[in-house]
């Protein structure tokens, strides 16, 4: 047995700090967003969460995932996102935040992940999740980004109105909502917002997961954001990944599913 002096338990120390080196680059040579997301901190515990909704939705998309985190004590707000433009659209969640006590997660589901993305450094924002949402960095033509992949069925049913864009009926029930019993799809049909084209021109000028802990939902039933679309970003950003059979419409369809992946990212 070698007996340790100061000469080689310093040599010791220098080749496990060297290894470690090593090891640490394959890491992320080999996978970016791994080592990316071993680098933040861990999400402060929240009892406040805020939600904000998509295009061809309002915020009442998220009332059974609200109902359940009420339930664990968790103070909820949904944002009514002005579907106009994404100044806006981050400014109205950002009024939101700024009335929040304490450490907050910020939920986002389809385009409203743009918001998250741009309003989640805010001080008060603790944690990000992602529900088959949108995740561009800084300055990124999401756009372009998306043409990049297959493009997703729900597309080609945006219908516009001079300035104003929807989901046909079609596309809404078959490709937003496809795994919804037709008459909750229906309804949820009923209420839809219009957005603004000028809406969709919008480009963060942040990333907020790039210094957050983040969360994502994947839907691998999705017809309005490609699937590989969604892992691509999920796995960009070194989020906290799941992987959930679901239509873009995960927060209805499973509930429970979202509302648990919410709860772990508020510390809960």
């Amino acid at each position: 047995m070698m007996m340790m002096t100061r000469r080689n338990f310093s040599t010791a120390i220098i080749a496990g700090a060297a290894a470690s080196l090593i090891s640490t680059r394959s890491m992320a040579a080999s996978n970016p967003a791994s080592a990316s997301g071993a680098a933040k901190s861990a999400p402060l515990k929240a009892r406040n969460v805020v939600l904000a909704h998509g295009l061809f939705a309002d915020g009442s998309c998220w009332t059974e995932v609200i109902a359940r985190l009420q339930a664990k004590g968790l103070n909820c707000t949904a944002v009514q996102n002005p579907l106009t433009t994404l100044p806006e659209a981050v400014a109205s969640v950002q009024r939101v935040l700024d009335r929040q006590d304490g450490p907050t997660v910020l939920v986002g589901h389809s385009f409203s992940g743009m918001i998250v993305t741009e309003a989640g450094v805010h001080p008060k924002v603790s944690a990000l999740v992602y529900v088959a949402a949108r995740a561009p960095d800084a300055g990124e033509d999401y756009t372009a980004l998306a043409k990049t992949y297959p493009t997703p069925p729900a597309s080609a049913g945006i219908v516009f109105d001079g300035d104003e864009g929807r989901l046909s009926e079609e596309a809404f029930l078959r490709d937003f909502a496809g795994d919804l019993p037709k008459a909750k799809a229906e309804v949820l049909y009923a209420v839809q917002q219009p957005f603004q084209k000028a809406l969709l021109t919008g480009k963060t000028t942040q990333a907020a997961w790039r210094s957050k802990p983040s969360w994502y939902a994947v839907s691998t039933e999705d017809r309005t954001i490609n699937p590989d679309l969604e892992r691509f970003m999920a796995k960009r950003m070194g989020a906290r990944t799941i992987e959930v059979k679901a239509s873009h419409l995960a927060l209805i369809s499973h509930p429970d599913t979202i509302t648990h992946l919410i709860l772990e990212a508020a510390g809960h």
